[in-house]
């Protein structure tokens, strides 16, 4: 891990000095497609590494970048801590899944804890199956949590972090009634920390047909801010709050709604 692609505390994406493509879609999904095309079949082989992930998710980021998206990314310093942790984000878009490594996974070997379903994606599916994400069905809450909590504990034993979105799905804004402390206990359990992680990703949207394929708004900001490492005391509800509230501020600073309850 001695190549770093986003160093330092802060990241912003260099002034766009290009002309911006009419169709900012129909320009980046063509280049995500031969991206996923070609690193789905290095994983085939059983030799994808953490590096190989991580230069995969910084052409994506270049590759939205030449669409007019712009990214700026803060709180990075705490990724310099080589003990693993469990980073909490919110979930708002496709966006968070392929452009997350390569901020986190150069300084922090990397998991998700995904949707199985998406295991099964041509390109992304062997790409995710290579880093031994923690997969769930979302059938089955209870089911689901065990899982996580032994699997993601495993991971964490072997010194990977692991990534947990605890919204049941994507959503625009952030509704704390849904954000449960799934992360939190999974920290408590493994003896790590957690991170919270907040996220403005809705720069990528939401497909009509096909959910994870929607229209780019090269006009929206998209913003990472990671949080301070938080050790996890008692039964963690402090930290929880914690979480939340470092999750909501970001949001709210950035002008995202927090949906009611």
């Amino acid at each position: 891990m001695t190549h770093i692609p986003l160093p330092g505390d802060t990241y912003a994406s260099p002034p766009f000095t290009g002309s911006a493509p009419f169709f900012p879609s129909l320009r980046f999904y063509p280049q995500l497609a031969g991206i996923l095309y070609r690193e789905g079949g290095k994983a085939k082989t059983g030799n994808y590494t953490g590096g190989d992930w991580a230069g995969a998710s910084l052409a994506v980021l270049r590759a939205l970048e030449a669409c007019g998206v712009r990214v700026e990314a803060s709180g990075m310093s705490v990724l310099d801590d080589p003990a693993p942790c469990v980073f909490v984000a919110n979930h708002m878009s496709t966006l968070e899944t392929f452009v997350l490594p390569c901020v986190i996974q150069p300084r922090k070997d990397l998991t998700f804890v995904v949707k199985r379903s998406l295991l099964t994606f041509p390109g992304l599916g062997p790409v995710l199956s290579s880093r031994r994400p923690v997969a769930v069905d979302r059938v089955n809450p209870r089911e689901d949590l065990t899982t996580v909590l032994e699997e993601g504990a495993k991971r964490l034993a072997e010194g990977t972090s692991v990534i947990v979105f605890p919204q049941s799905t994507r959503a625009s804004g952030l509704d704390l009634s849904m954000f449960n402390s799934i992360g939190v206990k999974l920290a408590r359990r493994a003896g790590v920390p957690v991170v919270p992680l907040a996220l403005r990703t809705d720069a990528w949207g939401t497909g009509a047909l096909i959910k994870d394929l929607g229209r780019l708004h090269p006009s929206l900001p998209v913003h990472f801010a990671f949080g301070e490492s938080l050790a996890v005391a008692g039964n963690g509800k402090e930290e929880h709050k914690r979480v939340c509230d470092f999750i909501a501020g970001k949001l709210q600073e950035w002008g995202v709604p927090q949906l009611p309850a």
